[in-house]
């Protein structure tokens, strides 16, 4: 059995994941804050046939995330697959020089910080599998080879002082964690899922035609990798992603 805890993953992206990954046969855990909505999720999946679960994980929330890693460990006593999937998207806090220094925290508490607190709450877990994934989900906007490039979309795009910049610290802090686990065989890779129709794009008033099925691939892709796989690097659907 394989299990696999996806944070934010009652809903959009997170619920799309839980979905591949249950569609091979592997028991899926969703983390969320309203734990009302995360049994609404898992009972869903449910009915589809899935081995799905949830438990209540807020990520900018130390107590519970750690009382999340106590009943996975009395639940299951192992945990195989990290999806650090929770973000938000904080698209009021302006360019740097008119930052709004409350939403920049905010948006660094949970794109940043939060995944360094559920991903050192889950390690013991994670140290305990044959063959442990950690999948980041970062975005396209964190590449700083893009932003620089003066030819490409980003480099136009409006200045961020919270969104990108969290996005960037995200993969610097990937490839931390790739080092320091690599000669214990956990490997850890951050995902693109590319812009995609969720209630996350809507709110910065977004209208895409992919949909969270499609972006979810890449991170299943992530999080299955063989024992030769990939780490400490950024993929989207194209290949590697240049940082």
């Amino acid at each position: 059995m394989t299990i696999a805890l996806i944070t934010g993953g009652n809903k959009g992206l997170g619920k799309a994941v839980a979905e591949q990954l249950g569609q091979q046969k592997i028991t899926v855990i969703l983390g969320s804050r309203d734990a009302r909505r995360g049994e609404e999720a898992a009972a869903d999946l449910r009915t589809n046939g899935l081995d799905a679960h949830t438990v209540a994980l807020d990520v900018t929330d130390e107590s519970t995330v750690q009382r999340a890693a106590e009943h996975i460990d009395q639940t299951f006593g192992v945990l195989d697959v990290l999806i650090n999937n929770a973000g938000i998207s904080g698209f009021r806090a302006g360019p740097p020089s008119q930052a709004d220094m409350k939403t920049v925290r905010e948006v660094f508490d949970t794109n940043f910080l939060g995944v360094i607190t559920v991903t050192n709450a889950m390690l013991p877990l994670l140290r305990r599998s044959e063959a442990a994934r950690i999948v980041n989900v970062s975005s396209r906007v964190g590449s700083l080879t893009r932003h620089a490039d003066l030819t490409d979309y980003f480099a136009r795009s409006p200045a961020s002082s919270a969104y990108a910049p969290s996005k960037t610290a995200l993969n610097m802090l990937t490839l931390q964690y790739a080092k320091e686990l690599f000669s214990e065989g956990i490997l850890v890779n951050a995902a693109n899922p590319g812009a995609i129709a969720t209630d996350f794009a809507s709110a910065m008033g977004l209208k895409l035609d992919r949909t969270a099925a499609d972006g979810a691939r890449v991170i299943v892709k992530l999080a299955t990798l063989g024992r030769d796989g990939s780490t400490g690097a950024v993929w989207d659907d194209d290949g590697r992603v240049p940082w």
